[in-house]
């Protein structure tokens, strides 16, 4: 369905959820067993589609950072939901007693879901996922990046689901604008801090709610006592999955003064022995368009031509679709690669005198959405962590926070708001309703009015109290 649809469904959905009401936990795990069923059933027709769309992409990524993460989504909020949902009784005041109050987590209706291209499954399904487990109806806007991923998770969607319960919109950045500017009772959006500005001024115009999966500049800060061999494998890891085109990647890494060569080489050391070539190989990832491939060369450029030590791969890629992993020590703040998040097998490699500067230095700048610490020292990390804001946090590795279906997931001022995944995807994307029964006489009606000294007694007696 293209964008022009998107209004239309949205008065399907929406009218779809007041003539229904709120579903039970049958029809939840009814909802989330489909979704499963349809990745079970398409893995192989997924995998194809993104690795068609980013022009080379190992089968292992999509497979392991993308469909085995969606799966145990699904899984985890079909086991708890029906215990989510109970509502949660709360305590009464002894002067509004006798009473009894509960919380009830109702579904918003309907939301609207923005995807990226970089994770266009995990990114679409996982906020789906969490969406149906609240009860709510759900229509998605895949990236107009993926063309053939897009066009195959519309077709999968409209098989497994009915329009009035969950609808894939596909098309342009046109499309996508008209998209964020609808009513929604809720919009999820993954994306660039730049757009994400955008969703939330559109989504502005009708109040909607929202919550924005951002990104930033996520550092990775190697302590003093922590090995460098160490660090410098889990950094690479992390950095080098997806050609780095993920939003929680190590951006760029602060080491001990001295050491910044020597991480350099370890780093790319990790990285050779990963993907020992670039260009003939299969699991190493291309960088997705050729707009992403020339901002990431001139940011490469401009270091190198202002004379900052660049280490790469001898082997240059014969295709211009890939970027070999690369290091760059100690550049300037001023140059863009220390100016904007990379999204790319870049690193820049930073020297710090002190833990304490390390730590400033993120601190001095836009809240990352994640933070790496690497560290066996308690009060290090605990001060680090006191100082330097983030997202989320891994110790002593990279990325795996975001694989807990018990910790929430979500980034904090230029990294976004609001988080999701598990119970707090459930609780975001639910209205938490107060209930107050008031029990066979309701002494606060009787103080009055007319007001007189038993209530002004009462107000004196509370006021202390």
């Amino acid at each position: 369905m293209t964008g022009f649809d998107a209004g239309n469904l949205l008065t399907l959905q929406r009218a779809a959820f007041r003539a229904q009401g709120t579903p039970d936990a049958r029809t939840r795990k009814d909802a989330l067993s489909r979704l499963e069923h349809m990745l079970l059933a398409n893995i192989d027709r997924m995998v194809a589609a993104i690795d068609a769309d980013f022009g080379g992409r190992a089968r292992a990524e999509t497979e392991l950072l993308e469909f085995v993460p969606a799966l145990r989504a699904i899984r985890h909020a079909r086991r708890h939901v029906a215990r989510w949902m109970k509502p949660q009784r709360r305590s009464i005041d002894l002067v509004f007693q006798p009473a009894k109050a509960w919380v009830r987590l109702e579904p918003l209706g309907v939301v609207g879901i923005v995807a990226p291209w970089n994770y266009p499954l995990l990114l679409s399904v996982g906020p789906l996922c969490d969406a149906l487990a609240a009860g709510n109806r759900a229509l998605i806007k895949p990236s107009e990046l993926t063309p053939a991923f897009s066009t195959l998770l519309h077709e999968l969607v409209a098989d497994a689901f009915d329009p009035s319960e969950v609808a894939v919109i596909v098309g342009d950045v046109t499309v996508a604008e008209a998209f964020t500017a609808l009513p929604f009772d809720h919009l999820v959006f993954t994306g660039s801090t730049a757009v994400g500005r955008k969703v939330m001024r559109a989504a502005a115009e009708n109040l909607t709610p929202v919550t924005l999966e951002l990104g930033g500049k996520s550092p990775a800060i190697v302590a003093p006592d922590y090995s460098l061999e160490k660090a410098a494998r889990s950094v690479a890891f992390g950095k080098f999955l997806n050609a780095g085109q993920t939003c929680i990647a190590p951006d760029y890494a602060l080491v001990p003064n001295g050491q910044a060569q020597v991480f350099a080489r370890l780093v790319l050391e990790a990285a050779k022995r990963g993907y020992p070539t670039v260009s003939d190989n299969d699991q190493y990832s291309a960088v997705i368009t050729a707009r992403h491939r020339d901002r990431l060369n001139a940011a490469i450029a401009e270091v190198r031509d202002a004379g900052i030590e660049v280490l790469t791969f001898d082997e240059q890629p014969a295709t211009s679709a890939k970027i070999a992993p690369t290091v760059v020590i100690d550049p300037p703040s001023e140059c863009m690669l220390m100016r904007e998040e990379i999204f790319g097998p870049v690193l820049p490699i930073i020297s710090y005198h002190a833990i304490d500067q390390a730590s400033g230095f993120v601190a001095d700048r836009d809240r990352p959405l994640a933070l790496y610490l690497f560290t066996n020292d308690a009060r290090t990390r605990d001060r680090v962590l006191d100082t330097a804001t983030s997202g989320g946090v891994t110790l002593n590795g990279t990325l795996l926070h975001i694989a807990q279906e018990n910790l929430p997931f979500g980034g904090v001022g230029p990294s976004g708001m609001g988080a999701y995944h598990g119970y707090e995807g459930f609780r975001r994307l639910s209205h938490a309703r107060s209930v107050h029964a008031v029990g066979f006489v309701n002494v606060f009606e009787k103080l009055g009015p007319p007001w007189g000294r038993v209530s002004a007694a009462i107000s004196r007696f509370l006021a202390r109290h």
